[in-house]
């Protein structure tokens, strides 16, 4: 992934990304070409020596049977927008400004591991039914169904594990942008509604800090 200096995630902000509740396309390449599947995950940081991504896929699915070759890569996408010049203040300045696109996104590259025992599966999902759940007023727990249906469900799935080898992360979020301009994105993103987005132009700008002078900024991703 190309990554510009002043759009690399700090590590912070990569356990941001990855320990909130989301999905991963997970992408495998096999001797019958590439494979991929959206796939909800549990990053667990203590597994391995950069942490791994709990996931699974339906038995059915022939992504967890052909062996992969080389590593296994899964793309974890943050909040994404539009941007548009008109927000800038630097549009009125000299209206050398066009669109642009703000996103958060990792690339967590690692060695595919396949879990297919009962019981690894039921702590797997009641971990994963938890980690989504716990923002619910009256969550929900695998123990709120009937036993034997869970056991039938569990049949039907396959544990995926990505143990991680390296993460490459990108947070493209106005940083390239004169402090002005930032404010404008943010009014804009929140007229628009898209609030996690402008809350991460918002984070950015303090954990990073941000160049108060402007530089090239344009529609390269």
């Amino acid at each position: 992934m190309y990554i510009p200096a002043h759009f690399a995630a700090g590590p912070d902000s990569v356990q941001q990304l990855l320990s909130r509740p989301a999905a991963a396309n997970l992408i495998t390449a096999t001797a019958n070409g590439i494979l991929a599947t959206l796939m909800p995950f549990v990053f667990d940081p203590t597994s391995g020596e950069h942490g791994a991504l709990y996931g699974h896929l339906a038995r059915n699915n022939p992504q967890w049977s052909e062996p992969a070759a080389g590593e296994s890569l899964a793309i974890i996408q943050g909040a994404d927008a539009y941007i548009s010049p008109s927000w800038y203040a630097s549009k009125a300045e000299h209206g050398r400004v066009v669109p642009t696109w703000n996103y958060s996104t990792a690339h967590v590259y690692g060695t595919l591991v396949i879990h297919d025992d009962p019981a690894w599966l039921a702590s797997h999902v009641r971990r994963l039914s938890d980690h989504n759940e716990a923002g619910s007023e009256r969550p929900w727990t695998v123990d709120d169904a009937p036993e034997r249906y869970i056991a039938g469900q569990l049949r039907a799935i396959v544990g995926i594990e990505l143990l991680i080898t390296r993460i490459e992360a990108k947070h493209k979020l106005s940083q390239n942008r004169p402090d002005a301009d930032i404010d404008g994105v943010v009014a804009g993103l929140r007229a628009r509604g898209q609030m996690q987005s402008a809350a991460d132009v918002e984070n950015a700008r303090a954990q990073a800090g941000c160049p108060h002078s402007e530089a090239p900024a344009g529609p390269a991703s």
